[in-house]
């Protein structure tokens, strides 16, 4: 029933629409389709497993083997997902092709020719009857088509019957590994090379194909193919005018179910990618599919654990707290949670807690809290994040507050900066693990365009000099000195003026020597006046 009110009201919607032409039988087909595709599954242990939006879930090769999202009911989001990709689908199946032409112009061989006009004239039932008998048959005609026929066109028809055809069975996904192993050559080779090709719809179902192949088969992507289609998805996401970025999100919701796909991922700077875009506007469905991509890496324990040095957390949040559709909530909640569970270490996921304090969450799940959901698994992230955040706050120190505060990039006037017991006992700490801290805020030095994090960590360097005796040595090995000086012409008068005290600091080459020396000029000019007074007395 939900389904077909689902249906009714996109069809109102389309269908009022003129500037969407769909016949009225096939848009109710797809939409019943999709919605019945539309699925994650929780289990009752709050395992996780990353499922697919509109593909049937399938278990990762990794360690994780179960979901922790439930969203059953039908959503209009869905169909966003990729309309325009099956719009375009739907229209170039109307579009039939004379094969026989082909086959007379000896552009195709005759048995080219003979498989594929059955085929396409086949029903279900005869299709699967006819890759019983010809399995590598089905393979090398579609292989040869894609490779000798230059028209776009037919190239998108033959794309559209391979999908449908894997979508209809996604075992015959391995027809293509098995006719590879047998030419000595990669399953998704012609499939990667048309990526590169100038129609969108070309190189974008193509990905679609491959995305498929690559994670539905019983083998994996050679690494060299992997590498080059991860990277061709991660610059098809930094293109802000992409009308298939519903699409190409939906690629890597699928790739990154596979934990073997996930370090491959990484080594193209895929997550600062994802965040780097999810920085900018987008629309809620593609805010959805990208944070779903982080919540699926956070399966992965090690991943989890280097997280927020992409600064993860504080990005999450600023869209918590803008978002007003219960799925970005939801999935958003999840990556927190995750956050939290995943790492082994307990130390990293206390870090994350006192992260996500400073970024404000604990405010949003209060307004979380009075809020009316019908999905159980929001209440219940919200009840396990609450309790973390709240212990978390409890057992905070000056210092932890002050780490996670650098370590997240946001910089701002909090009371740790300003406070000199503070620099007094904890100078010394940002030396701990290689300088890491230091580093970090030299980093933020050298990278950072935000005039109130530039002046914060400008202040920060002269008091690390000025509370600890080694500082100005330190700071000029790691490079600090020349970075500070260089904001004293920086154009915010507040960063020009944190610059000149730090580098006033960085001049002195001990505070405690200084402060001896001037006691000690000031006794002697005080024991020479006492001994001019009694001369002249």
């Amino acid at each position: 029933m939900k389904i077909l009110k689902f249906c009714c009201v996109v069809e109102k919607n389309f269908c009022w629409n003129k500037s969407i032409s769909i016949p009225h039988s096939r848009l109710l087909t797809f939409l019943i389709n999709m919605s019945r595709k539309m699925s994650f599954r929780r289990d009752e242990n709050h395992g996780h497993n990353a499922s697919a939006s509109y593909d049937s879930p399938r278990k990762t090769t990794g360690p994780v083997q179960s979901f922790n999202l439930v969203d059953n009911r039908p959503d209009l989001d869905m169909l966003a997902a990729t309309s325009v990709l099956q719009q375009q689908a739907t229209e170039v199946r109307t579009h039939r092709i004379n094969w026989q032409s082909y086959h007379q112009s000896q552009m195709i061989t005759a048995e080219d020719f003979a498989f594929i006009a059955a085929f396409d004239n086949a029903d279900s039932a005869k299709r699967e009857e006819l890759l019983a008998e010809q399995r590598m048959q089905c393979a090398k005609t579609f292989l040869n088509l894609l490779e000798h026929v230059s028209k776009d066109q037919t190239v998108q028809y033959v794309l559209v019957l391979i999908d449908d055809m894997l979508q209809e069975d996604r075992t015959r996904v391995d027809i293509f590994r098995d006719y590879s192993l047998k030419k000595k050559e990669p399953s998704c080779g012609m499939f990667i090379n048309l990526l590169n090709c100038s129609d969108p719809f070309i190189s974008n179902m193509s990905a679609r194909i491959i995305a498929k192949i690559a994670c539905w088969g019983s083998h994996r992507m050679d690494h060299n193919d992997l590498v080059f289609y991860l990277g061709w998805l991660k610059e098809e996401l930094k293109n802000p005018q992409n009308e298939y970025m519903q699409s190409v999100a939906r690629c890597l919701q699928m790739m990154l179910r596979i934990d073997d796909y996930r370090s491959a991922f990484i080594s193209v700077d895929g997550i600062s990618t994802l965040l780097s875009v999810l920085s900018g506007r987008l629309n809620f469905q593609v805010q959805y599919q990208l944070i779903f991509c982080l919540w699926v890496l956070t399966f992965n324990p090690k991943l989890a654990e280097r997280m927020n040095k992409f600064s993860i957390i504080p990005i999450l949040a600023d869209i918590l707290s803008d978002s007003v559709k219960e799925k970005v909530t939801r999935i958003i909640l999840a990556v927190f949670r995750n956050l939290i569970e995943k790492p082994e270490e307990p130390a990293i996921a206390k870090e994350h807690c006192i992260a996500m304090v400073q970024s404000k969450v604990l405010k949003q799940l209060s307004i979380l809290e009075q809020r009316k959901f019908d999905d159980e698994d929001i209440v219940e992230d919200v009840e396990f994040l609450n309790e973390k955040l709240q212990a978390s706050v409890q057992d905070l120190s000056s210092f932890d507050e002050y780490a996670t505060e650098l370590k997240s990039g946001r910089l701002e006037w909090s009371p740790v900066h300003r406070s000199a017991p503070f620099w007094r006992e904890n100078a010394s700490r940002l030396n701990e693990k290689n300088y890491e801290l230091l580093k970090i805020l030299i980093h933020l030095l050298e990278t950072s365009s935000d005039p109130l994090v530039l002046s914060v960590a400008s202040f920060d360097i002269g008091e690390y000099v000025r509370h600890y005796p080694r500082g100005k040595h330190v700071i000029e090995q790691l490079g600090g000195k020349q970075l500070v000086m260089q904001l004293l012409s920086h154009d915010d008068p507040n960063v020009r003026y944190e610059a000149l005290l730090a580098v006033q600091k960085l001049m002195v080459h001990n505070w405690e020597y200084l402060g001896r020396q001037l006691e000690k000029e000031q006794s002697t000019l005080n024991t020479k006046s006492g001994t001019v007074l009694n001369t002249k007395a």
